[in-house]
């Protein structure tokens, strides 16, 4: 019998049998499978490497007797050129449920283990939260899909600036290399994608009125203390978010970074002024971190950037570090190899100078800070400071 849509339709299963397949007489191993639910699969069989395979086609109600046929016969061809169907489509199922987001917990373990955490908290929030649209691509197909890239990159800048999508950019190329050395992707989408145009670095110094606003406009939290103590100490943002109870020494006023902690790999002892001092002392011990729980930083600077409005032009936390540096230099008159030991730079120490100077400048250190203390709380209150006094430790 041939299988043509009438055929098909008179056939029925004989009593008792629940599951039968109805070979067509024209063209050997094509047939329609019956179940006794009711189902009909139009499907051809085949043999290869001693076992017998039965590969679906579709169902008899999406397709017609004559596009059911050449299928068949397309699949047997294969099959004499050596392929196996099957197991080529259940490989390609397989990669396809293989998506970016399924693989993103192994990659982030790897790196995990090679990052310090401020390093590992941006790539996990660059592919984690940016990446999120492209999670649920399959990597068969991200691989050769740069235009889905580009859309999330182009996204990224205007939410967030070109820096940003350029980050993104980069810890996205660098999964994608290793996707490929774990033979999960045959290409890095991210190469052939433009980066995001950045007008070099940044200049950005708040004035002494933006200062003003931001300090007066800190509420009496510890997100607030936070930004306080990175106004007075010129740290890093992770450094004094991070900061453990164990790292201060409020009797020497003396903060102590382990090099772990710190983006040059060394040990940092920064001198903590009155000021810095009294905000460290009055916050609640909960645990061994100083700001276990303030929040998240996004939101967090999202709602002082609402609450100071266009009184202050857009700024980040790590400008602070700018502002200090240069008041210092500026307005202060601290020595410039002062500034970049309360930075925590080295490049006064590089080279043939670092082999003999190993001072810390930790008395220096100490003085500049209370002197740009004062020169806050004058900008902050309207109240300039009288006279300078400086206690120094042993």
């Amino acid at each position: 019998m041939k299988l043509t849509a009438a055929a098909v339709r008179s056939l029925a299963l004989p009593t008792g049998v629940t599951d039968k397949i109805f070979f067509d007489d024209e063209l050997p191993r094509f047939g329609v499978r019956m179940r006794a639910g009711g189902s009909r699969t139009w499907i051809v069989q085949y043999g290869i490497g001693g076992k017998e395979r039965k590969l679906p086609l579709g169902p008899v109600s999406a397709l017609d007797p004559s596009k059911a046929r050449a299928l068949a016969k397309d699949v047997l061809a294969r099959v004499r050129l050596g392929e196996d169907p099957l197991a080529l489509k259940h490989e390609a199922a397989a990669r396809a449920s293989e998506t970016l987001g399924a693989q993103l917990p192994r990659y982030l373990a790897f790196k995990r283990a090679s990052l310090r955490p401020r390093s590992y908290a941006q790539v996990e929030r660059h592919l984690l939260v940016h990446a999120k649209p492209l999670h649920g691509r399959p990597l068969v197909s991200l691989a050769s899909d740069r235009r889905s890239v580009a859309v999330v990159l182009a996204k990224v800048a205007e939410a967030s600036g070109p820096v940003e999508a350029n980050m993104v950019r980069s810890s996205l190329s660098a999964c994608c290399r290793w996707l490929m050395g774990e033979g999960l992707l045959d290409g890095n989408p991210i190469i052939a994608t433009n980066k995001a145009a950045q007008n070099g670095a940044r200049k950005r110094v708040l004035s002494d009125a933006e200062l003003k606003r931001v300090w007066n406009g800190l509420d009496d939290d510890r997100y607030g203390a936070i930004v306080k103590l990175l106004v007075l100490t010129g740290l890093r943002r992770e450094e004094i978010g991070g900061l453990r109870w164990d790292e201060i020494d409020l009797d020497r006023e003396l903060i102590h970074l382990p090099a772990e902690r710190c983006k040059n790999k060394r040990p940092h002892d920064q001198p903590l002024s009155s000021a810095a001092r009294a905000i460290i002392a009055a916050l609640p011990r909960e645990g061994d971190r100083v700001f276990a729980a303030f929040g998240s930083w996004g939101r967090a600077k999202e709602r002082l950037d609402r609450k100071l409005g266009n009184d202050v032009a857009p700024w980040r936390l790590h400008d602070l570090r700018r502002l200090v540096s240069t008041t210092m230099h500026d307005k202060l008159g601290i020595q410039p190899h002062v500034v970049e030991s309360i930075l925590g730079h080295t490049g006064h120490q590089s080279g043939t100078a670092g082999v003999y100077n190993k001072a810390d400048y930790l008395d220096e250190r100490r003085r500049a800070l209370e002197k740009w203390a004062d020169h806050v709380e004058g900008i902050v209150t309207g109240k300039r400071p009288v006279a300078e006094v400086v206690r120094l430790r042993k």
